[in-house]
């Protein structure tokens, strides 16, 4: 390697936060990253479940990362931490607050044009962010494509220009080295160890040129003075160019691109040689987040943890000062002192005494403290960076205790859940009265239930929720009901005249009260009112009753047997036997939503919204997103319940939607009668 412009050494530890999607190989960039630094020794395997990451069981059970892993290692005498994060877009949640805290991002892709789309949604977040960050396209070894069409598929999902910082060498069908542009050297891969450095082959010569000078035309683009040379035919100084890569991927001027084969260690030294020259320390980040370098200690959580032997853990990065175990800390919530001070490596956590600027700690037992919270030792809290608003759920399942004697445990379960993974909800829902757990798709909320088994052994079950069906009536019906009952003593009576007539829909229900020349005494009214409320909660179809105008017009009493009780029973009566003379019908909750996938896949979601009983409304260009549509449609809630799992399968994973209640539909037909079956099956299983 050309030797750099001498630097003096960084001695705060720097934050690479690993991302990418489901299956593109970053935990085992992980540990070939771990390994290089000997932080580990040996490399371990995500197929042989013995990795660094990955160490929980709900994970190990899935053979996929379903939390961040955090791993701190030393590089040349330098300090680094690295955090693995989630693939799976279900836990998109976990590498947006990661990256909160991140001098760099890793963006692991695979190495194939037809899925480049699959980054899509991480780099529009580091763009929006301004988070400096570089790609590692991975399992290099198993491509045959071209890497300049891999690279325009990429950046058509990048604002910022990817610059090419390898071409790959080949040798026939296999690709066995790799020549690095900016000091036009080649190196041979050897498995697990560092490339040899070998004469730059002919056949990668006329290849390696027309990638330098587009190299370097995409970095003179933020150099006037490296573009002066371009246009006098100038060859720049290899120490110049270093610099500038330097320079403009701490300005989060341009993208980087890597190659490499993570399994085989492949390019992983490169890959860190390039994180320890160019990625800047905590101070540059911490500036970047409007963060002062002066005043008292500063710690930001990134994410929260319960674990069965150690209690709260709270993971924070240190953006300025010093934090002792034992201290004192003031945030937004209150005050509390750590118990427990340590650095992580995967599971292993190991007890430190003292940390500082830059570095990244488990802090133990801070009840009052979550994520996204700045914390000081000062006595008041903190001016707080902005911090990512929790995602918005898009599934949702009802949750049940396997064991009725759990349902308080439970309660406080969910709360250290949602506490651990703020995109996770837990709510009852007031038409249904169901408790719903709500996430980012299927696997997010079986990995809950997961947990609450193993740490808090509450069995649960999970079923498909409930609609919230309503119910209101066709025409206007008039009722007279009358409550008699006679056995010794007081008696009960109570005798009432109502007219039941529909309202305009949201209209919602009226009670209206006509009584005249003191037909029924004025203390008995909210009675009448309470009874026909009480019924309007269960109607004739088995659902709450909306939309319904009843008006009390006449009435007897009885001055020794007539009580608020007779003319509750007498109300609940007349309603019962009046609504079914209305026509009852069902309503249906039908929903706003819009859906956001790449244009390409426009015309198949208007098929799959059609499809369950959805009407286009239109669609129109995504704002802030090229190349994507947003379509807007009505849905039945009925249909809505399972359509991201769907929507997910049909556009690569990136595709998403955001819903809000819209109006009341009629529902008539089979698919109403299967409903008030199951409001009957229902109400006879509760009796």
């Amino acid at each position: 390697m050309v030797a750099r412009t001498e630097r003096m050494p960084i001695d705060t530890p720097r934050c690479a936060v690993l991302v990418g999607p489901y299956l593109s190989g970053k935990t085992s960039l992980l540990e070939s990253l771990l390994a290089a630094c000997c932080a580990i020794p040996r490399q371990g395997s995500v197929k042989d479940g013995n990795s660094v990451g990955d160490a929980s069981p709900e994970a190990r059970a899935r053979g996929m990362s379903v939390e961040p892993n955090i791993a701190h290692a030393t590089y040349m005498g330098e300090p680094w931490v690295f955090v693995d994060c989630p693939g799976s877009i279900e836990f998109a949640q976990d590498y947006r607050n990661a990256l909160q805290i991140a001098d760099v991002a890793v963006v692991v892709c695979e190495a194939d044009p037809a899925r480049a789309l699959t980054i899509a949604p991480i780099l529009k977040y580091l763009d929006d962010e301004d988070i400096p960050h570089l790609l590692f396209v991975n399992r290099m070894d198993e491509s045959t494509g071209r890497v300049r069409d891999l690279l325009a598929a990429l950046q058509a999902h990048s604002r910022r220009p990817l610059v090419l910082r390898q071409v790959p060498i080949r040798e026939g069908e296999h690709i066995t080295g790799y020549v690095d542009l900016a000091s036009e050297r080649a190196y041979r891969y050897r498995p697990g160890q560092p490339s040899d450095l070998i004469q730059l082959p002919e056949t990668a010569l006329a290849r390696e040129q027309e990638a330098r000078g587009e190299m370097l035309e995409a970095l003179a683009d933020f150099d006037d003075g490296l573009l002066e040379q371009l246009l006098e035919d100038m060859v720049p100084e290899t120490h110049d160019i270093y610099r500038t890569l330097a320079k403009d991927l701490q300005s989060d001027l341009i993208v980087p691109v890597f190659l490499g084969a993570a399994e085989k260690n492949h390019g992983v030294h490169r890959l860190l040689k390039a994180l320890r020259h160019e990625v800047s320390d905590v101070t540059h980040t911490a500036g970047r987040k409007a963060i002062p370098p002066e005043g008292e200690p500063l710690l930001q959580v990134f994410k929260t943890l319960h674990l069965a032997h150690t209690g709260k853990l709270s993971l924070a990065r240190i953006w300025r000062g010093s934090v002792k175990d034992g201290q004192m800390l003031t945030g937004p919530h209150g005050q509390a002192r750590i118990s427990g001070l340590y650095h992580l490596l995967g599971s292993n956590l190991a007890k430190i005494p003292e940390a500082g600027p830059g570095d990244v700690v488990a802090l133990g037992k801070l009840e009052p403290v979550a994520t996204g919270d700045v914390l000081t030792p000062a006595d008041h809290p903190a001016d707080a960076p902005d911090w990512p608003a929790s995602l918005a759920p898009v599934y949702a399942m009802a949750l049940h205790a396997a064991n009725r004697n759990d349902e308080v445990k439970l309660s406080g379960a969910l709360q250290k859940l949602v506490e651990e993974d703020p995109s996770l909800t837990a709510r009852h829902d007031e038409d249904t009265g169901e408790l719903l757990l709500s996430g980012q798709g299927d696997i997010h909320l079986q990995i809950a239930a997961d947990r609450l088994k193993g740490k808090y052994n509450l069995a649960v079950t999970l079923a498909r929720p409930q609609v919230p069906y309503k119910e209101t009536i066709r025409r206007k019906a008039e009722q007279h009901a009358r409550h008699k009952k006679q056995s010794g003593g007081h008696g009960q009576f109570a005798d009432v005249k109502i007219s039941i007539q529909p309202l305009p829909r949201g209209s919602g229900f009226q009670f209206v009260d006509r009584i005249v020349g003191g037909a029924i005494p004025r203390q008995y009214i909210p009675s009448v009112e309470e009874g026909v409320r009480e019924f309007m909660t269960h109607g004739p179809l088995g659902y709450p009753v909306v939309d319904v105008q009843v008006t009390l017009h006449d009435g007897q009493f009885h001055s020794v047997d007539s009580s608020d009780m007779a003319f509750k029973l007498a109300a609940r009566q007349a309603m019962a036997e009046g609504m079914p003379a209305c026509e009852p019908v069902l309503l249906e909750p039908i929903l706003s939503v819009a859906i956001a996938v790449p244009n390409e896949f426009t015309s198949k979601v208007q098929r799959l919204i059609t499809g369950r009983r959805g009407q286009i409304l239109g669609y129109d260009a995504r704002a802030g997103w090229e190349g994507w549509d947003e379509v807007q449609c009505y849905m039945p809630q009925a249909e809505i319940h399972d359509l991201i799992i769907e929507l997910r399968s049909a556009t690569l994973g990136v595709g998403s939607y955001s819903q809000r209640f819209d109006h009341l539909q009629e529902l008539t037909g089979r698919l109403a009668d299967q409903a008030v079956a199951r409001s009957s099956h229902g109400a006879v299983a509760a009796q």
